[in-house]
């Protein structure tokens, strides 16, 4: 009895400290704010977007799904030597809009890889995270100019705070339904702004973003409740930001929405079967 206690605290703990730093403002790590104005070099993120061509079926609603159990043996292969290409740039000697689309496609696909590694699963948190299947995101998975980083510190710690742009949350996948859609092709700086927005037009016109509309309240991904922050920190400014995007039926039915319902999240895996 007593153990189950402290395991029960424990997890309950491990909740509380992930609930309130998703809900803080990110504070930008200052090594990565670190970056060359002047340089020219664009990262060939080519071999990535080969495999999310090849693996992603998108349903009939325009979810994006990824055929982790297809992945072959050589493509997995692939995959890693991407990573591994990306794992020795020297991040900090780009421009800011190669470094953008760098820790995107970074987290996109180390998210996918550690997927592969432990396939078959049903959602991403049964993918590292210990005996609580919390998920990989605090684990140092990637290591890049001599640190090892996590997933958090690639969201966290470098894409929110150093962008400051709520689409920053329709950029990078999770692996999971209730998550915007993976990108099904590799993320560049000439199309950064063009693909924001279609993630967030897709995301918010889906029964992901908007989950359902009554009278003056609007029920949404839990998205915008655990990084409100981002959003205005305020139900108006979630409304706000999602008028913006809404098209069709829902940007009509938002016109009069003044209040968040609630919230809902899917963890299970974004497969396609």
């Amino acid at each position: 009895m007593k153990l189950s206690r402290l395991v029960c605290a424990a997890f309950l703990v491990a909740v509380t400290w992930n609930t309130a730093a998703a809900a803080a403002r990110p504070k930008a790590i200052d090594y990565w704010t670190k970056n060359d104005p002047e340089s020219s070099t664009v990262i060939d993120h080519s071999a990535w977007d080969v495999l999310l061509k090849k693996y992603i079926r998108t349903d009939a609603k325009g979810l994006n799904l990824f055929d982790y159990g297809g992945v072959s043996e050589a493509d997995a292969s692939a995959l890693q030597d991407y990573l591994d290409r990306l794992s020795a740039v020297k991040v900090t000697s780009l421009n800011l809009a190669e470094q953008r689309a760098y820790w995107i496609n970074a987290y996109n696909a180390i998210t996918v890889n550690l997927v592969i590694e432990e396939f078959p699963v049903t959602s991403i948190k049964q993918v590292l995270g210990g005996l609580f299947n919390t998920g990989p995101w605090d684990e140092d998975v990637f290591p890049v100019e001599g640190k090892d980083i996590s997933l958090d510190t690639i969201e966290h710690g470098i894409l929110r705070p150093i962008w400051n742009d709520p689409r920053t949350h329709y950029s990078v996948n999770c692996a999971s339904y209730g998550c915007p859609n993976l990108a099904s092709s590799a993320w560049t700086a000439a199309a950064m702004e063009d693909m924001l927005d279609a993630g967030a037009v897709a995301y918010i016109n889906s029964d992901r973003g908007a989950l359902k509309v009554e009278g003056n309240k609007v029920w949404v991904s839990s998205i915008y409740h655990w990084f409100k922050i981002d959003f205005g920190d305020t139900d108006k400014g979630v409304i706000e930001h999602m008028k913006k995007y809404a098209q069709g039926d829902l940007k009509t039915k938002l016109e009069g929405v003044t209040k968040i319902g609630g919230h809902d999240y899917s963890w299970a895996l974004n497969i396609s079967k």
